[in-house]
């Protein structure tokens, strides 16, 4: 019983770990790693995988059951003697007392809850079911449902002011859409951008006014804090289905209330691309 708990120990700590490295590194190797994470971040995912494996591998030299010495020896007790054989009221406790007191308390420190016991087995049946599903399930990207569901109604400041900047200068060809939603959400003069011509790539989310937006995930480290950033389109004809990739060409145009929107010259339905995020 107590092997098999050792087992178990074993398994929730180096095997979850070194079953976790792997999947990270094949990730890395079939270029898909970037679904999860920065891929400015690969690095230093896989170099921690790497030192995950090498500690797995080390802890084979360690016997099974090693992670449960408490940490000290019980040190060297005299033999009982006849002097010590016999008490009486007030003398000092006999060796063999002392021994078994000690063993008493040493049994106790291994007994465990029963309650401890089942939310150990729950808590590590859980955890080793979320790593076989990670690594039996194929690697996909965020939905659309989640990108709405994390809409708060304002659009995230991913660029600040650089990205102000650069659009007041033109320099705008490498914006994607998570730099246009900085400038359509921060312009002061949304005249100065009336206009600009795009190319984008995003997901379709439900608009106002029978319009849809095009949406991206923008992802600072990985898709944990992932936030959806939106423009505003307008096009002569029907809105794709939410959810649908798309390819647009088109214009900044200021409205008449001084918002900013793309008018769409052609919207192409497109698969999703290998990099559905933006960073």
């Amino acid at each position: 019983m107590r092997r098999a708990g050792f087992v178990g120990t074993r398994w929730l700590g180096v095997g979850l770990a070194a079953a976790l490295a792997v999947f990270t590194i094949s990730l890395a190797v079939t270029g898909r790693l970037g679904l999860y994470i920065n891929p400015d971040s690969t690095w230093f995912a896989v170099s921690m995988s790497v030192f995950v494996l090498i500690g797995a591998v080390a802890s084979f030299a360690l016997p099974l059951g090693a992670e449960a010495d408490h940490g000290h020896d019980h040190g060297a007790l005299a033999p009982q003697t006849s002097s010590t054989r016999q008490n009486t009221p007030g003398d000092a406790p006999t060796v063999r007392g002392v021994v078994a007191t000690h063993e008493h308390e040493h049994e106790h420190e291994h007994v465990r809850h029963p309650a401890a016991v089942v939310a150990t087995v729950v808590g590590g049946v859980a955890a080793s079911g979320v790593v076989v599903l990670t690594l039996v399930l194929p690697p996909a990207s965020l939905s659309a449902e989640l990108a709405m569901s994390r809409d708060v109604g304002a659009t995230p400041l991913f660029g600040g002011a650089d990205t102000i900047q650069l659009a007041s200068t033109g320099d705008t060809a490498s914006f994607g859409v998570g730099e246009w939603a900085t400038v359509f959400a921060t312009a002061t003069d949304p005249d100065a951008f009336d206009g600009e011509t795009v190319e984008l790539t995003g997901f379709v989310t439900p608009g106002e006014d029978g319009a849809f937006d095009l949406t991206r995930l923008v992802i600072t480290h990985c898709v944990i804090d992932a936030q959806p950033a939106s423009l505003p389109v307008v096009t002569g004809a029907s809105a794709p289905d939410t959810g649908q990739w798309v390819a647009i060409t088109g214009t900044v145009r200021s409205s008449s209330d001084g918002q900013l929107v793309v008018d769409a010259a052609a919207v192409e339905e497109i698969a999703e691309p290998e990099d559905p995020y933006e960073y």
